[in-house]
């Protein structure tokens, strides 16, 4: 049977809706308006659907579920705040809403590394004056 084509366009939608709504989320958390993570229930009130429907719908147009996105997108921004030498680990942490010891297992958990080997690698990576040529 063929699912017909406005069913495919509102799945389309309210995963574009949840990913948008992700990164207003995290924008908050990161500014510090907002001092909570969100669950799959909050991103659901805010589009006004049930939460298994939100789930159901995401797995079905994307093949993934929503922590999926949302633990992808907290990735990115801890390795972004990580490259910022003078910011301890602890107040990353914080700044994501996490204790530090569950931020180093959930970063270690997708990244197979903690948040102190990744800087130390990533410090490492970068060319350092030495290795510029002078002009």
């Amino acid at each position: 049977m063929k699912i017909p084509e406005k069913f495919l366009t509102r799945q389309h939608e309210i995963t574009a809706d949840f990913l948008r709504e992700v990164d207003n989320h995290l924008k908050d958390i990161l500014s510090g308006d907002k001092d909570q993570m969100f669950e799959i229930r909050d991103f659901a009130a805010l589009l006004y659907i049930h939460p298994i429907h939100l789930s159901n719908t995401i797995k079905a147009a994307t093949g993934h579920s929503p922590c999926y996105f949302m633990e992808n997108r907290l990735m990115e921004i801890s390795k972004s705040l990580l490259q910022i030498d003078k910011m301890p680990i602890s107040e990353v942490a914080r700044t994501l809403t996490y204790d530090p010891s569950n931020f180093t297992k959930f970063f270690k958990r997708f990244s197979g590394k903690t948040p102190k080997q990744y800087r130390t690698d990533y410090f490492q990576s970068l060319p350092s004056k030495e290795d510029k040529i002078a002009i």
